[in-house]
Order: C-alpha cells, then structure tokens, then sequence
C-alpha cells in the first residue's frame, strides 16, 4: 500500500478507523480459519518454480487467457495432460 491503494482504490481515514474499530473488538478465529487458499487436489499445495524462456511463457499466458484461467491452472493442466492424470 505504498501509494495509499488498495486494489487500486485510495484508502480513506474512515476505512482505517472501521479497520482498528474491527481490530479493537477483536475477531473470530474460528471464521479466519476458514480463509486461505484453497487447497488443490488432496490436500495444500507445495511451490514448485520453474524457468520458462520468454517465448514459452508468452504462449502460456495467451493460451491461459485464451481458456479464461490463471497461469497457475494453465500450468497444472499441462502437467496432468502430460502425466496422464485427472
């Protein structure tokens, strides 16, 4: 938030008072438990990195956009269809 955004909207006085109002009355942990990522497949994931030249990863993200997904799903279908696993 180095530019006063948050997704691209100015972060207002207000907003921080509600914020530490929130804060000040404490919060549910049960309920922020349930936050996260989801997990992917049986269970979290694990970050595997890769390198792809510039010309592959330009292909992969128009073929992502292409199918409406995220690089990451673009990614895991690759492998699953190489693999040969649902």
């Amino acid at each position: 938030m180095a530019d006063g955004k948050i997704h691209g909207r100015p972060v207002t006085d207000e907003a921080i008072q509600k914020w530490a109002a929130e804060a000040e009355a404490g919060y549910d942990i049960e309920k922020l438990r349930t936050r996260g990522r989801p997990t992917i497949g049986a269970g979290p994931g694990t970050v595997v990195p890769v390198r792809m030249d510039e010309t592959l990863l330009n292909a992969l993200d128009e073929r992502a956009q292409c199918e409406h997904i995220p690089r990451s799903e673009a990614i895991r279908a690759a492998v699953r269809a190489w693999i040969q696993v649902v």
